[in-house]
């Protein structure tokens, strides 16, 4: 962290350096904080861990039960990816640093007067601060408002347990959306792996191919070239569906970020009634952001190319009459596209 230019900009450094030990996902002062290597960046071990499981939900380690292997650990800062040891999150260093600097901090910070800052005043009653929380209309208002104005028959409570309340909500969902972020960027990566072996498994049936009909290429080239146009094809239709699945992942990643930004920045509001404006709306737009992340996927043997084959053993004589299942002119000759080959895209018989 760079504390000293951080502290040079802001009038207030006490304030600016709380800003700096601030814990990302919970959004309080960093507790037993350890430091994800290489990037730096420090997270509560809490709130690392349940990050870590739910991006690892078949790794364990219990008492007497350790897990041999490690698992995979997106910081959610730098998105930088940290291979675990068996040990998970617990492995971590401890930033003993930063502990004793937020020790200190509360020292200082417990040895100074309470300041008074800015408080939202009611509409309706220009004197009188917003103190409490209508049940009824969901909206901060004022104790005037409750006994002689427009919530006089309304349920209302203390505007400090409802701002705590959906204070924790709005955390809550910031940790699920971070923890959906990261499954929809491990779909993007097995989705980018997928479109390079679909290229790999390509340039391998195209290979085999060409040998196959250089044996015979005076009479196979006509027919070389329309099995290749073929494969192309595949290619291309697969290629094309999985490109626009990652685009469709990297779209709902991009909105997921911009609202885990916003929301982070509410939850740097210390007004109660301020925060209470849009907390509500903002929690709804994010849980809705967390069911939108349910894209499709492409089903399991999909980027297999091996049914584009063809074996001319015994048929030199037929080469001539040879199809591929259209019909035409070939008689008995067998289809090199089954229907039933997994991930197959062309019409066949």
């Amino acid at each position: 962290m760079d504390y000293k230019s951080s502290l040079i900009q802001d009038g207030n450094p006490m304030e600016n350096l709380e800003k700096q030990l601030i814990c990302p996902i919970c959004l309080e002062m960093f507790t037993k904080p350890v430091v994800i290597l290489p990037c730096q960046h420090n997270l509560c071990r809490k709130c690392a861990n349940d990050i870590f499981q739910a991006a690892n939900p078949f790794w364990t380690n219990r008492v007497g039960s350790v897990s041999m292997s490690g698992g995979r650990f997106r910081c959610p800062s730098c998105r930088h990816e940290v291979i675990m040891d068996r040990h998970g999150v617990y492995g971590l260093q401890r930033n003993l640093l930063v502990e004793n600097i937020i020790d200190i901090y509360k020292q200082e910070c417990s040895s100074r007067p309470p300041q008074k800052g800015s408080h939202p005043m009611c509409k309706e009653h220009e004197d009188e601060k917003i103190n409490i929380y209508c049940l009824t209309c969901e909206v901060p208002t004022c104790s005037m408002c409750k006994v002689f104005g427009a919530h006089q028959a309304c349920e209302v409570a203390p505007l400090q347990s409802v701002f705590q309340g959906q204070k924790t909500e709005l955390s809550n969902c910031i940790s699920m959306l971070v923890a959906g972020n990261d499954r929809m960027q491990t779909i993007i990566t097995q989705l980018e792996d997928s479109g390079r072996v679909t290229k790999e498994n390509s340039h391998q049936v195209k290979e085999e191919l060409s040998q196959k009909f250089d044996v015979l290429y005076a009479i196979l080239d006509e027919k070389k070239s329309e099995l290749l146009q073929r494969i192309t094809r595949e290619q291309e239709e697969k290629l094309g569906f999985i490109e626009a699945l990652i685009q469709q992942y990297r779209e709902q990643l991009d909105k997921s970020t911009k609202l885990v930004e916003t929301a982070i920045q509410s939850l740097d509001e210390p007004g109660g009634a301020i925060f209470l404006l849009s907390a509500k709306q903002l929690i709804k737009s994010i849980v809705e952001a967390s069911k939108g992340c349910q894209l499709g996927k492409t089903e399991q043997g999909f980027e297999n190319m091996d049914y584009f084959t063809l074996d001319l053993e015994h048929i030199a004589d037929a080469l001539r009459a040879i199809d591929f299942g259209t019909g035409k002119g070939g008689g008995g000759a067998r289809c090199l596209f089954p229907c039933s080959a997994p991930g197959n895209l062309l019409p066949c018989c």
